[in-house]
C-alpha cells in the first residue's frame, strides 16, 4: 500500500518535470506536463471510497513512484559513472547485455521469416 496521495504523487511528478526540462515553454516540458496530466485525468473517475477502485488507484501510485524511482536511479547512476562508480558501469553492461539480446532474437526470427518454400520442398530466398 501506497502513503504517498495521488495529489503529492502528481506534484512530485511535476516537480520531477521541472528538473528534467527546466523551464514551461520547452517542448520537453510541454511534453512531459501533458503526458502526466493526461495520466491523471484518465483516471479521475475512480474514487478511493470505492472498495472496488482501490486495486486500481494502488496500481497506479505504484507506476507513478516506480517512475520517481528509476529516474532517480538512472541520474544516480549517471553521477555515478563520471566519478569512475560501479552503479554507472552496471547500468551500462546491463544496457549492453539487453540490446545484445534484442539483437540476437531478432536475428534469429529474420532467417525464419526470409525463407519459404519452393515447388520441390527446398528453401528458397524471398
Amino acid at each position: 500500500m501506497s502513503f504517498r496521495t495521488s495529489i503529492e504523487l502528481y506534484r512530485d511528478l511535476l516537480r520531477l518535470v521541472k528538473h528534467i526540462a527546466p523551464g514551461t515553454t520547452s517542448p520537453k516540458s510541454i511534453a512531459l506536463r501533458a503526458m502526466i496530466r493526461g495520466e491523471f485525468d484518465k483516471s479521475r473517475h475512480l474514487s478511493p471510497d470505492r472498495a472496488a477502485d482501490q486495486p486500481q488507484i494502488e496500481s497506479m501510485k505504484a507506476n507513478a513512484v516506480r517512475a520517481l524511482s528509476n529516474y532517480m536511479l538512472y541520474e544516480s547512476g549517471v553521477q555515478d559513472k563520471s566519478r569512475g562508480g560501479k552503479l554507472g558501469s552496471a547500468m551500462d553492461r546491463f544496457h549492453d547485455r539487453n540490446m545484445e539480446d534484442m539483437h540476437d532474437s531478432a536475428a534469429e526470427e529474420r532467417p525464419a521469416a526470409s525463407k519459404q518454400e519452393g515447388p520441390s520442398g527446398e528453401h528458397t530466398p524471398r
